[in-house]
């Protein structure tokens, strides 16, 4: 496997971008009156998780992109949090929730490697 030249060919990047379009096609069904709350918070979560990692990608160095990485860890939490308030609200479906949670849970797990991956490879140097 050769070397990753650009941020948009790392998997994570792309499986979050994934999760982004299903947020927004899911969010737009959310109350009206609630756009400038949990609909924005929501949005605004999910778009800054690729947005980390392609900026923590073009920082070039290890100690950068672990630390961007973990803003996208962060905000994919704060992403998960919100996904069940919409779903206590009633806003999201049980299955939909279900769908969402399935995908961000395989982004937390690939972030979270990719994180020691990174720490190890520092360390070992």
């Amino acid at each position: 496997m050769g070397q990753i030249k650009r941020y948009k060919d790392l998997l994570v990047w792309q499986k979050s971008m994934n999760l982004v379009t299903l947020v927004y096609e899911k969010s737009r069904s959310f109350p009206k009156e609630d756009a400038y709350g949990l609909t924005s918070q929501i949005r605004r979560c999910a778009v800054s998780i690729p947005s980390n990692i392609a900026e923590g990608y073009g920082r070039r160095t290890s100690g950068d992109y672990v630390r961007f990485l973990r803003m996208a860890s962060g905000s994919l939490y704060e992403l998960q949090t919100q996904m069940e308030i919409a779903k206590n609200l009633c806003y999201l479906p049980e299955s939909e929730f279900q769908k969402m949670e399935v995908n961000s849970i395989e982004l937390e797990k690939m972030l979270s490697s990719m994180i020691s991956k990174l720490l190890n490879a520092a360390n070992k140097c």
